[in-house]
């Protein structure tokens, strides 16, 4: 079970749709890093 926020509503769940206006929600959490990311250079700026 992962902490999921609404992207129209800012409203963290555990549920997939948000409870108060029935969007899907999403991870709060940044993608994975990695060395290796050819454009970490651009996000990181």
């Amino acid at each position: 079970m992962k902490m999921r926020k609404c992207t129209s509503c800012k409203l963290y769940t555990f549920k997939e749709f948000c409870p108060k206006c029935n969007q899907k929600t999403a991870s709060p959490l940044p993608p994975p890093y990695s060395p290796q990311d050819k454009y970490g250079k651009y996000r990181m700026l």
